[in-house]
């Protein structure tokens, strides 16, 4: 896998603040694709905000996760799952800050 652009992927979105930006690339989680296990992966590492909220990407660590062009891009996009990845990884401090979320029904269903 490609070590992941500095750039966001689609440039109509918001982009990623420059210290959070900092953060990922320096973190090894953010070097290959979430989804590899599923197979099919291919093309760089993207970052994808698996959450909006009132209207804008969540712009915290656990909420942004890397995915390969093909999971993210491509024919292989399942936002439920790329979902339910990210929601994993929140702790309920993280989910603490999105109030007016749902977030136990939320659980519930993934």
């Amino acid at each position: 896998m490609r070590r992941p652009s500095s750039s966001n992927a689609c440039s109509k979105n918001m982009p990623i603040p420059s210290k959070l930006l900092q953060q990922i690339l320096s973190d090894p989680y953010y070097q290959i694709c979430a989804r590899h296990k599923d197979g099919s992966c291919s093309g760089r590492i993207t970052f994808e905000h698996a959450f909006i909220y009132a209207g804008r990407q969540v712009q915290e660590l656990w909420a942004i996760i890397p995915l390969c062009y093909f999971h993210h891009l491509g024919k292989g996009l399942n936002k439920s799952i790329n979902q339910a990845i990210a929601f994993s990884r929140a702790t309920l401090a993280d989910l603490a800050k999105y109030p007016r979320k749902n977030w136990r029904q939320y659980g519930e269903r993934i």
